[in-house]
């Protein structure tokens, strides 16, 4: 039997944890400050460098952002008294896997039913 209040606590912690990284992340200011200057595809390099940061971050943002609602819907279920239930299902989500991910809201017969592409709960 896995213990929720330890899970909880994870779960708060890694809220916590991802909330700071995401704030830090979306108020650093990143510019490139190494011009090229004197080569003509300088500048062209130095765009595409800074539009290869940019995606980089917002694919960083978007990840920290899907993993902090899935940790926000864990914390809800947990108040409203069903976390470790699969929300597909209903049935008790294994104790391995909530140890392993506290976040998972599908047990594992649900996860492996969906398309592999879909990630997180």
């Amino acid at each position: 039997m896995a213990d929720f209040a330890a899970l909880y606590e994870r779960l708060q912690e890694e809220r916590e944890h991802l909330t700071s990284k995401l704030a830090q992340l979306k108020s650093a200011n990143r510019p490139s400050s190494d011009k090229r200057e004197g080569n003509p595809s300088g500048k062209k390099d130095e765009e595409a460098s800074q539009v290869l940061e940019i995606e980089s971050r917002i694919r960083t943002e978007k990840n920290l952002e899907d993993s902090l609602s899935e940790i926000e819907h864990a914390l809800e279920k947990y108040g409203a008294g069903t976390y470790g239930s699969c929300d597909s299902c209903g049935q008790p989500i294994e104790p391995a896997r909530l140890e392993a991910l506290p976040r998972a809201s599908l047990c594992l017969k649900c996860k492996s039913s969906q398309s592999p592409n879909a990630r997180g709960r």
